[in-house]
């Protein structure tokens, strides 16, 4: 199964402070224990919301909202996509995963199964399949 790991955004990254080296070395000997262990398939650090944009939909209506955006809580730092064989197994790797080094008390990682073809049924008929999979085809090969 893949899961999408979500590191959740805080006061310091928000701000666009970088971690230290000694974090950077060791979320770098994380990173390669996950990929040696065949579980990292993607990840990346986020800039600040003050640097992203939203687009609101309403109806045919679209609306561009510049960042930053209150709720630090609800907003995301960074993410992984991983391949697990559980939620659980999941869970255990964000259990090993280096404590940030920002002082703060508590630190959010938040942790989403990905949606596989099988999951939507029916609906997904033979030639959306056949469409869904030449698009990750052709993803893939970039």
């Amino acid at each position: 199964m893949r899961v999408m790991v979500m590191i959740k955004a805080n006061e310091q990254s928000e701000r666009g402070e970088m971690p230290s080296e000694k974090l950077l070395s060791d979320m770098t000997t994380y990173n390669e224990e996950l990929v040696k262990a065949g579980v990292m398939l993607a990840g990346e650090g986020l800039h600040p919301s003050a640097k992203g944009v939203r687009v609101a939909f309403t109806g045919n209506e679209r609306k561009v909202i510049d960042g930053p955006f209150a709720e630090t809580k609800e907003l995301l730092a960074g993410y992984w996509v991983w391949e697990v064989k559980s939620l659980d197994e999941a869970v255990e790797w964000v259990k090993r995963m280096p404590a940030p080094d920002d002082g703060a008390d508590t630190a959010i990682v938040e942790i989403r199964p990905v949606f596989e073809d099988d999951d939507f049924g029916d609906e997904l008929t033979p030639e959306l399949r056949e469409r869904e999979a030449a698009l990750r085809a052709q993803t893939e090969a970039r």
